[in-house]
Order: structure tokens, then C-alpha cells, then sequence
């Protein structure tokens, strides 16, 4: 089992990154590079959770989301074709004085198969670095939605 913790600061309000976060209509990919339009199926939803599987080349999984104390988001995996176990993600949102908030995020990744393990080991080397960027670029396209426009009229 690997598990991943990593940390950014964003302008984004927790809100607007949990709305980020549950958007599940088309275009998902755009805010989540590995979360591919034909693999998206959300099974069901309602406030403060969401059952949805997700992926892109190859890899997926079914994922429990809950957002009902939106500043604790636990994504459980309940099924996958690589990830079992404890695998999951979980992100810690806290708003500081300075009007930002820091997102911290735990990726776990329990290799359910053979190659689940490869994976996992792989990102037990790696996977702090190339989570981290996507996560990056997560947050930078969720930002990019909450642009204030020149009149001051936010975009969102």
C-alpha cells in the first residue's frame, strides 16, 4: 500500500474547490486530466455525496465521494480495476487570515491485483511528484473558473 500526502495554498474559497470537485457533467477532464469523459458515470448523487466511477487509459475506479463537512472530503474507492483495500482520497480544506486557502490531500493506493502493485510501487517512487503536478493543474483550471473579469464581475 502507498499512500501520498501533499499540500498547495490556492485563492480558491473552499466552495469553489469543492464545487470544482463535484462537478461531474461533461468536460470533467479539463479540471482532471486522468478523469476521462467516456469512462464518467455517475451512479448517484444528492447533497454531500456522490457515487461515480471515473478513469481514463485503462484505469479506473468507483468512487464514494463525500463532501457533507466540505472541509473534509473523503473519496473511498469501492471498486477499481487496479486499486482495492484502503484506497482513497482525502482532502483537508482550511481557510487562512490571508484570504487563501491550503487544500492538504492523502492519496492512497492499495494494488488489488498484480497490476495494482506494479502501480502502487511505482508511485510509492514517483507518485509525490506526479500527483502533485496534476494536482497543480487542478487547482490552476478550478482557479482559472473564478477570474474575476475586468468589471469586477466574477466569472462564477
Amino acid at each position: 500500500m502507498t499512500t501520498i500526502h501533499f499540500s498547495a495554498v490556492t485563492t480558491l474559497k473552499p466552495e469553489q474547490f469543492v464545487a470544482g470537485l463535484t462537478d461531474f457533467g461533461p468536460g470533467r477532464a479539463e479540471l482532471f486530466a486522468n478523469s476521462h469523459d467516456d469512462y464518467l458515470r455517475v451512479h448517484s448523487q444528492g447533497p454531500g455525496y456522490a457515487d461515480v466511477t471515473e478513469g481514463g487509459g485503462g484505469v479506473w475506479e468507483r468512487l464514494s465521494y463525500d463532501w457533507s463537512d466540505p472541509r473534509h472530503i473523503v473519496l473511498t474507492t469501492t471498486d477499481s480495476s487496479h486499486w482495492g483495500g484502503a484506497s482513497g482520497h482525502t482532502y483537508t480544506l482550511t481557510e487562512r487570515a490571508d484570504g487563501t486557502t491550503t487544500i492538504d490531500a492523502v492519496v492512497v493506493r492499495d494494488g488489488k491485483n498484480l497490476k495494482g502493485r506494479l502501480v502502487g510501487a511505482l508511485f510509492a517512487l514517483v507518485g509525490r511528484q506526479v500527483l502533485g503536478k496534476a494536482f497543480t493543474n487542478t487547482l490552476r483550471a478550478i482557479e482559472a473558473r473564478h477570474v474575476p473579469l475586468t468589471d469586477g464581475v466574477s466569472e462564477a
